[in-house]
């Protein structure tokens, strides 16, 4: 596992040097890059995984890491949060200016021709009426999909909001797109998060509110958000709904059950722990544990 480790450090810091050399020429690492640079921070986090593992089980402890190796972890993980954010924001830019204005346009074009429509008589004035109706009902659906989307790629202003507000406002805007019933309990002190952290609990929120969305069939969904000062002093996110619920063993042995990876991957990239819980028939339940130091930072941090 050591020779293990330092070839895939080896691998990261000539990640690192070609990531510069095209930032340099074109402003940022080609795709491949950073999809490379993704899969070698899961690596990273597997082969953590396995040594805790191999630790536990032989009885020994795994030697510390050394400060710098901290905090090139640290830098990491911010740099992968970067590139995700960084592509989000430029989807979101492309959509709003592709498809959206597309169907706004079209939706323009449609009206003009049933007012061109009023001018016909008879039956070929009805049947000309409904298929734009008809039409007309197919593009305003596809952008109100389209505008979703948007909504959901737009990063939130944590810093004016703060993370219980960006919850919140989430939550009232994904209730009125999809007619779910949503209840919030949000502790809105503020978190002594750094930004980047803020915005993977909420990314994290986002995605178990969407897969609520498209397998739960639920009819309400609960979202908490607080600090728990017990025996662990830790935040605690849990996002709960009363859906059909699902096989975790079965999912697990999926390849493509890419919302659960990437809620996993956000919190184990700012040192916090996803926990699933769902049985079929009793909903699901999501929590989110990041754990604070008695100074009341992040561990880790």
């Amino acid at each position: 596992m050591r020779r293990l480790r330092q070839q895939v450090e080896r691998f990261q810091k000539a990640y690192q040097k070609r990531a510069e050399g095209q930032s340099k020429t074109t402003g940022s690492p080609d795709e491949a890059s950073q999809r490379a640079f993704r899969r070698l921070k899961q690596l990273q986090l597997a082969i953590g995984h396995v040594e805790s593992s191999a630790a536990y089980l032989g009885g020994a402890g795994i030697e510390p890491q050394r400060g710098d190796q901290r905090d090139q972890i640290v830098t990491v993980a911010q740099r992968v949060l970067e590139s995700l954010e960084a592509e989000r924001e430029r989807l979101y830019r492309d959509v709003h200016d592709g498809p959206a204005q597309v169907l706004a346009n079209a939706m323009f074009e449609v009206e003009y021709l049933e007012r061109i429509a009023d001018r016909a008589t008879g039956e070929a004035k009805a049947a000309l009426k409904a298929e734009l109706a008809n039409l007309k009902s197919q593009f305003r659906s596809s952008l109100d999909a389209v505008r979703g989307m948007i909504y959901d790629l737009r990063p939130p202003v944590l810093s004016e909001l703060g993370l219980a507000g960006a919850i919140r406002d989430y939550a009232s805007e994904y209730q009125a797109r999809y007619g779910l019933r949503v209840d919030c309990h949000l502790d809105a002190e503020e978190t002594g998060l750094e930004p980047a952290q803020e915005l993977a609990i909420y990314r994290v929120m986002q995605e178990a509110l969407q897969n609520v969305h498209k397998h739960a069939q639920a009819g309400t969904v609960g979202i908490v958000w607080q600090r728990s000062r017990g025996e662990k002093d830790q935040w605690v996110m849990h996002c709960t709904d009363d859906g059909v619920g699902f096989d975790l063993v079965k999912v697990a042995r999926r390849q493509r059950s890419v919302g659960l990876l990437a809620m996993r991957e956000r919190a184990e990239l700012i040192g916090a722990q996803l926990q699933v819980q769902s049985t079929p028939g009793q909903g699901t339940a999501v929590t989110l544990l990041l754990p604070m130091s008695k100074e009341g930072d992040v561990l880790g941090r």
